[in-house]
């Protein structure tokens, strides 16, 4: 009989930016379980989201692709004509994995259906907005076991569907509840023939900030914010000292769930044959650049924390391999000892990670945003463009970010941008770049995200 493959507990949080870590030193969170779980994990220093919003990100997480490349060029949504939603035919990490033998599981936010309002105002699962419950077949990807919602931020009240349009609201804060179904359904399964493959996926820190249960802002109430460098003087007020304390009591709050997670693991001898991750789908400006919220091509905004850990297997340290958000799936599945798919477009580090032969790594990554919102659509399909051709577009490598930026609306002018991340770590100098620049290093980038484009068939107007 052939030896069990590991377990897989893939555990990541919405907004969490890679800053609000305590070992970190930035922001002024605190995190002891995390740290510890950093020191006995591989950490990925240079991991970012590739399209740092929801919906984008996940659709990469599951299937190794690029946003556009599955149809995710935004958020899972009411109000535009085209339903945005991850299609039932992508090959999905979960598939992949039920076809080796674990038995798969998704608890929390899935964000990857289309909301129910698309079809009918009145849901028989009660599903408001942007919110959806996901019905048991194709459309849960390959997941069996299902404990989740589509988007909503109720975050101290929150709700779940499983097999029936029956919302189940168990008045717990949502990570703390999911926590505790998380830790069932590992307890349910440490002894079986077969291994599982668990996804949990905490909402907070996304805002609402306020959302956060008394306890935890107690410890920050009184904190003092450390603003960064590149928060403006009129970003820094007693409301936004609140908001920034709230996010930072979220997150001391994951890391006690996390804690939890940690010692079960520990206590039932499962930290050798399980591989554990934990990340985060983008991060959070919080002021940053005059800005809120995501979607912008920030540090802040798309540096996101990932470390994985098998005790035994993989050695800790850092790694500094660029880390886009396509590489996840491909990586998983190397570091589970399975063929990746010819559908993944992303990068596998797993192999060596291991300490096998792999290929060299990836020295940039692609970055992405398109304009998303229904207005924004309506506004360019009135004057017979194409949404998709404008946003933003870069390239990130470990020091330099390119951006070309068309703008959100029609007639904007477009921009080219080089910051400089190492010289200039709160990037507040970018460099303006010139439409007749022939510098060698700005050919490079032009002509880096010109293939990116190609690969992926992005329509963004691009005069290089």
């Amino acid at each position: 009989m052939s030896e069990k493959r590991p377990n897989l507990l893939y555990i990541f949080a919405d907004q969490w930016r890679a800053h609000a870590l305590g070992y970190k030193k930035e922001d002024p969170v605190v995190t002891p379980w995390m740290d510890q779980f950093c020191e006995e994990s591989v950490c990925f220093s240079n991991a970012y989201s590739t399209f740092p919003l929801c919906t984008p990100h996940r659709g990469s997480l599951m299937t190794g692709k690029y946003p556009l490349s599955i149809g995710l060029w935004t958020n899972c949504k009411i109000g535009l004509e085209e339903k945005i939603m991850l299609k039932p035919q992508e090959t999905c990490i979960a598939n992949v994995l039920k076809e080796y033998g674990y038995d798969t599981g998704y608890i929390g936010k899935w964000h990857l259906d289309a909301s129910e309002l698309n079809f009918t105002s009145s849901p028989k699962s009660g599903a408001k907005e942007w919110d959806a419950f996901t019905p048991p077949g194709e459309r849960r990807q390959g997941f069996d076991y299902w404990l989740s919602y589509g988007a909503c931020d109720e975050h101290l009240d929150p709700h779940y569907w499983q097999d029936t349009p029956e919302q189940i609201r168990p008045g717990k804060w949502s990570p703390e509840f999911e926590t505790d179904k998380a830790l069932e359904y590992m307890d349910g399964h440490k002894d079986s023939d077969k291994p599982f493959a668990l996804f949990v996926s905490w909402n907070p820190p996304h805002l609402p900030y306020e959302l956060v249960p008394e306890e935890y802002y107690e410890k920050f109430k009184n904190v003092d914010v450390c603003w960064r460098p590149n928060v403006p003087e009129e970003m820094r007020t007693p409301e936004m000292e609140v908001k920034a304390r709230q996010y930072f009591a979220a997150v001391y709050g994951l890391d006690l769930q996390f804690g939890r997670i940690y010692e079960y693991l520990k206590e039932n001898g499962m930290e050798e044959n399980t591989l554990v991750v934990l990340s985060a789908d983008h991060g959070e400006m919080m002021g940053s650049h005059g800005k809120m919220s995501k979607n912008i091509w920030y540090e802040e905004s798309i540096h996101i924390p990932l470390m994985m850990r098998q005790k035994g297997r993989l050695t800790p340290g850092e790694n500094r391999e660029i880390f886009a958000s396509p590489d996840h799936m491909p990586t998983l599945l190397e570091l589970l000892d399975i063929p990746v798919p010819a559908t993944c477009q992303g990068f596998g580090h797993g192999r060596a990670m291991a300490g096998l032969p792999s290929e060299e790594a990836p020295k940039d990554m692609f970055l992405c945003s398109y304009p998303g919102g229904a207005d924004l659509v309506a506004t360019f399909s009135k004057l017979g463009l194409s949404h998709k051709a404008y946003g933003w577009r870069g390239i990130k490598t470990d020091r330099y970010t390119y951006v070309c930026y068309n703008g959100y609306e029609p007639g904007e002018d477009p921009h080219e941008w080089l910051y400089d991340c190492r010289e200039d770590y709160y990037e507040l100098s970018p460099r303006e770049i010139e439409a007749d620049c022939k510098e060698e290093q700005i050919l490079f980038f032009r002509k880096r995200l010109r293939e990116y484009l190609d690969q992926i068939g992005d329509p963004f107007l691009f005069r290089y």
